[in-house]
């Protein structure tokens, strides 16, 4: 494969990117021991070596790094691989390397995401955000369910915070309370029914 061109991302690193559409990202050192540079051919066989002896670890470490701070899912350690400019195989060992040892579990991380959340955003604000993460559809509805969560008491602890009552509370401000639900992801039919409470409880 031949070298289409090699940019600079900082002071220390450089872009490398082939022909046949291969992009990664190597220091300066580097880049002098495999002689890469602009219109330079790469061989199969030092791809090869680059990706075992330096983007492997280094994807790893990568990874292994991102999860100090958080638990993520899958496809959010490839997104941020990717913006790294780890190419595909690099990308895949490192997370064989992390659901191997269980370092990430799209489940596990769900269903915490759930019990964290579950009591402040909708089931469908939930879903969204889940799916934006990578899980399946099938995989959040199994969870949410397996969770319990409850629009209902999300909406009327909403209420009770805002002083909704409903003798009380005019209809101006009642509707404005509906649509900032309705917003949050909440149907118009959970917030009528608990509305339809007097005190905005179930």
């Amino acid at each position: 494969m031949r070298i289409i061109s090699v940019t600079p991302l900082d002071k220390r690193r450089s872009k490398v990117l082939t022909d046949e559409d291969f992009a990664f990202a190597l220091y300066r050192g580097e880049l002098r021991a495999y002689n890469i540079e602009e219109g330079s051919q790469l061989s199969l066989e030092v791809y090869q070596e680059i990706l075992e002896k330096i983007l492997f670890k280094r994807a790893k470490e990568r990874t292994l790094y991102l999860l100090r701070s958080r638990d993520r899912t899958e496809l959010e350690i490839r997104r941020k691989l990717k913006d790294g400019y780890y190419p595909q195989e690099a990308i895949d060992y490192a997370v064989d390397f992390l659901k191997r040892y269980r370092f990430v579990d799209d489940e596990n991380y769900g269903r915490n995401y759930i019990s964290t959340y579950g009591d402040k955003k909708s089931r469908k604000q939930l879903e969204f955000e889940l799916q934006n993460k990578g899980l399946d559809r099938e995989e959040i509805d199994r969870l949410l369910e397996e969770c319990q969560v409850s629009e209902e008491q999300q909406i009327a602890k909403f209420l009770k915070k805002k002083g909704y009552e409903k003798d009380i509370t005019q209809p101006k401000e009642r509707a404005k309370l509906a649509a900032a639900l309705a917003r949050k992801g909440f149907s118009y039919d959970a917030i009528y029914q608990v509305m339809e409470c007097s005190d905005g409880s179930i």
